[in-house]
């Protein structure tokens, strides 16, 4: 499912938000500063941000001002959350680019009718329950993987793997960002491990699919499943 960036500094409100994403199988990552989003977003690119206004270290306007001034973050979906329920701060949030505006306080339900309507018009693949990409068919409900009619067998690491890669088709993907979309943040492993499962998940593949290796090595830089 999709990975999902809370930039909220009032705890409470942080972690009901995170339960109920997770709750939807989101994966949620938390920041209460902004200027500390603003590093993670370097890093680690999530499929959207739930963005408060009035943060720490650098507010939320700011930071969306900033992430649309970026060629890496200019698509990224923006949920601005705001105690301000002015005409004319809903109209400067939109203008400086957040792509919906929701006033505090809210109900989560709407919260998360929200997020869904807008990961599905920004990235339909991110809360797709089955990812389609050549031939290979990944069903995330029964946790299965499909190449033309047959079933290829995948360890639970490797299934993540694929799964990483086909929800971003084309885009390079770094060990980093790997690291951090199939293992979380909070687990340190080496860069090489990312290696090591690329290279079996490759030889499964293969084996069962034949000619051309699907993942594409770009040297230097990471993984990419070829679109």
């Amino acid at each position: 499912m999709a990975n999902i960036l809370v930039v909220e500094d009032e705890a409470p409100l942080s972690i009901l938000m995170k339960y109920n994403l997770e709750a939807e199988d989101y994966h949620v990552s938390t920041v209460d500063r902004g200027d500390e989003a603003e590093i993670i977003l370097k890093e680690q690119l999530p499929d959207l941000m739930i963005l408060d206004w009035m943060l720490p270290g650098l507010s939320g306007i700011e930071l969306c001002r900033r992430a649309r001034m970026q060629e890496y973050t200019r698509n990224l979906p923006i949920i601005m959350l705001t105690a301000r329920g002015a005409e004319t701060d809903r109209i400067r949030g939109l203008s400086t680019g957040a792509d919906d505006y929701v006033t505090k306080p809210f109900s989560i339900p709407e919260l998360m009718a929200r997020v869904k309507a807008l990961l599905r018009r920004s990235n339909p693949d991110s809360i797709a329950n089955k990812l389609i990409s050549n031939n290979i068919c990944l069903d995330r409900e029964s946790f299965r993987v499909f190449i033309d009619d047959a079933e290829l067998k995948l360890g639970p690491t490797e299934f993540r793997l694929l799964e990483s890669l086909m929800k971003n088709k084309g885009r390079v993907m770094s060990r980093e960002k790997l690291l951090n979309d199939v293992w979380g943040h909070d687990v340190y492993i080496d860069d090489r491990t990312v290696d090591v499962h690329i290279g079996r998940l490759r030889k499964l593949v293969k084996n069962q699919r034949g000619g051309d290796d699907p993942i594409r090595t770009v040297r230097g830089e990471g993984y990419a499943l070829r679109d």
